[in-house]
């Protein structure tokens, strides 16, 4: 299975080709994209040098347009669809159907992939986007189980890309209304979940308080690690039992899923991560690498170490073996 590897500044990107990607993930410096955090992304220069070293290491470039367009202000999707096939990139990463229309009509050599934004993840939306826009790949939404993605794959004629390791999403993706519930601002149409601007955190006595706009989202004691405030990932009162209603403030690690994932007929392994330093990108990507390469008894001790990197310090196989509440 490939390794696709996250990349949101180029020092990282440069980190991720030296520790074995098999491709590189990136985006604009722009709303096209759903990092779209300050200080992270390429500019098309950046791109183009980046794309140079990737492609002289024999490493794949695929660039994330998976935001959804404005009404009104399609030209900037659609030009940053330009420059990125014009600058040589081997897929893009789309979300948006009328984005995906363009690219196919006007690129229809252009190799292009389902962002995890459309959130695919039925045999029949897997067709049509075949059938309507030539897709070769298509990225899941994180709440399926091996046994449903193995079903899925044994029914579709395209690639099939999944989540291994970061940050974990438990919303029906792009279809997420809670942060611009919060802040205004959202992931499926400015590219920002939680966007910094909004978040505090303050001294409540023993407990650490983390804030979303106007919203607590968690208060941590003192033997508590503290995780990003997402209001997904929040600590509520429901009836007399206060804990996480959607998910734990935990990422994603399936390493012990690998051979499973490869049965069920996985083509290729996600790293997430592009809001990330260049100093964890390298660390996951040779970690996974080495661990894709091992025998499975050797796999656990190989990525050991990179617990204490995700959020709150703790690691789930998420929905690839959920057990609900």
């Amino acid at each position: 299975m490939e390794l696709i590897c996250p990349a949101g500044t180029p020092a990282a990107f440069r980190e991720a080709v030296e520790a074995g990607a098999d491709a590189v993930y990136c985006g604009f410096r722009d709303e096209t994209n759903a990092r779209n955090f300050p200080g992270l992304n390429f500019s098309r220069e950046e791109l183009r040098q980046s794309i140079a070293l990737a492609h002289g290491r024999r490493v794949l470039t695929f660039v994330a347009l998976n935001t959804f367009m404005r009404a009104g202000d399609e030209a900037l999707w659609y030009r940053a669809a330009d420059d990125a096939v014009a600058l040589g990139a081997d897929a893009l990463i789309l979300a948006d159907f009328g984005l995906m229309a363009y690219v196919a009509e006007k690129y229809p050599e252009q190799r292009l992939h389902v962002s995890v934004q459309a959130s695919a993840s039925n045999p029949d939306a897997i067709r049509f986007l075949i059938d309507a826009f030539g897709a070769k790949r298509v990225v899941l939404p994180r709440v399926l189980t091996v046994q449903d993605i193995a079903r899925l794959t044994r029914q579709i004629a395209c690639e099939v890309e999944v989540f291994a390791f970061g940050g974990l999403c438990v919303m029906a993706e792009g279809r997420c209304s809670l942060s611009s519930y919060a802040t205004g601002k959202s992931p499926n149409m400015n590219g920002v979940c939680s966007p910094a601007s909004h978040v505090r955190y303050r001294q409540d006595g023993e407990e650490l308080v983390s804030e979303l706009g106007a919203y607590t989202i968690n208060r941590f004691g003192l033997d508590e690690a503290s995780g990003y405030p997402t209001l997904c990932k929040g600590r509520f009162e429901i009836g007399d039992v206060a804990g996480y209603a959607f998910e734990d403030p935990v990422s994603l690690d399936v390493i012990d899923e690998i051979d499973a994932l490869r049965a069920a007929g996985v083509s290729a392994l996600k790293i997430e991560g592009r809001q990330r330093g260049k100093a964890y990108v390298a660390e996951v990507v040779s970690s996974l690498k080495k661990a894709l390469r091992a025998a499975p008894a050797e796999r656990a001790a190989l990525v050991a170490r990179l617990r204490a990197m995700s959020e709150g310090q703790r690691t789930t196989t998420g929905a690839y073996d959920k057990r609900w509440r």
